[in-house]
């Protein structure tokens, strides 16, 4: 094996624990710079945190609010075009019912003209 083979197949091996001890650093730098003694900035991060908290909250009253008005407001409309799908229909029944009782009657009155044309 030449000498650059052997260098690409141990860093191949060490990447994993190369990689791995990079983040460790970054995490460990990143938590020395997260957080102060003091006292006075703990509590403003604290009322930080419950003002995010309550905006939080509030957005998703203000979401679950606004859903249940779609809801509604589908519901109504859903509503409103079965009402108009009834009406509908029962028109067109009607009316299939008027049409079937005039062909009816023309049946009836062509049946008797000729029954008095063929009858003895």
């Amino acid at each position: 094996m030449s000498e650059e083979g052997t260098k690409r197949s141990w860093v191949r091996r060490r990447m994993p624990a190369i990689l791995a001890a990079l983040a460790l650093g970054v995490a460990g730098v990143a938590w020395a710079g997260c957080g102060d003694d003091d006292s006075d900035s703990e509590s403003v991060d604290a009322g930080e945190v419950q003002t995010q908290i309550e905006q939080g909250v509030e957005e998703a009253t203000e979401g679950v609010e606004k859903g249940v008005e779609e809801a509604q407001q589908g519901i109504e409309e859903g509503e409103e075009k079965a009402r108009e799908g009834v009406e509908k229909g029962t028109e067109e029944a009607e009316k299939g019912i008027e049409k079937g009782k005039e062909e009816a009657q023309k049946g009836i009155e062509e049946g008797e003209k000729y029954e008095d044309r063929y009858s003895p």
